[in-house]
């Protein structure tokens, strides 16, 4: 288990919202400060949306492995309760703070204040954050980063851009997940690649498999890094 230091509690971080407030638009606001922040410090940040097992975890350790020796990295790990995926990054000789929701399904901006908070923004060249596991609830929440990216798994089926397309029209990046399995689930990832483009033209899409590591530089380029 990671040292209570680096796990932050959601009870901690409970964002006050006065009667009358709008919270997207506090939240906004929020994720705007963050981003001069990070700005300031040189800092690139990109939060990382998807579903439960659509493979962001494996992805960020991919990213990780690639990107270690050129970037000084920090990852934030939202996660409801635990710190088991937050340990599977932090073996890669990184620094990972551990933000626990509680009950809350997504991210917000104060959260990620509070967490950033707990790092030496000198010390860091790229922020990463996995935002919860959902697709829908992130969307909405804004984090302050320079690049939001979408995963999806070929094993949530035919229809998860149309179904959401919300989501999608607030992504930089879509990463179309577990390519391998595609045949199996008869999954055309040209036809996902369409659907997302339909939303948004000029979004930038990788096909990878997080497991084998292939694709991985394909969306490095894609996040510019």
């Amino acid at each position: 288990m990671a040292n209570t230091k680096d796990v932050i509690k959601g009870e901690e971080v409970t964002l006050e919202i006065q009667p009358g407030m709008n919270i997207l638009e506090v939240n906004k606001k929020l994720a705007q400060k963050n981003m001069e922040l990070l700005r300031k410090h040189n800092v690139k940040a990109i939060d990382i949306m998807g579903s439960i097992g659509a493979g962001k975890t494996c992805l960020i350790e991919k990213l990780v492995q690639a990107l270690k020796q050129k970037y000084r990295i920090a990852v934030f790990k939202g996660d409801l309760t635990t710190t088991i995926d937050a340990e599977r990054i932090r073996r890669h000789g990184v620094q990972v703070i551990t933000i626990n929701t509680g009950r809350e399904c997504h991210l917000d901006a104060n959260v990620v204040a509070r967490a950033v908070e707990r790092i030496s923004l000198e010390a860091i060249d790229l922020l990463i954050i996995e935002n919860v596991g959902n697709l829908i609830c992130p969307a909405e929440f804004p984090l302050g980063t320079d690049k939001r990216v979408v995963v999806v798994s070929v094993t949530e089926g035919p229809y998860m851009v149309v179904k959401h397309p919300f989501t999608f029209m607030n992504a930089d990046v879509m990463v179309i997940n577990k390519k391998d399995l595609a045949e199996t689930m008869k999954i055309d990832t040209k036809q996902l690649e369409k659907q997302v483009k339909e939303i948004k033209p000029d979004v930038k899409v990788a096909v990878t498999n997080a497991l084998s590591g292939e694709g991985v530089e394909e969306l490095i380029k894609a996040l510019e890094l």
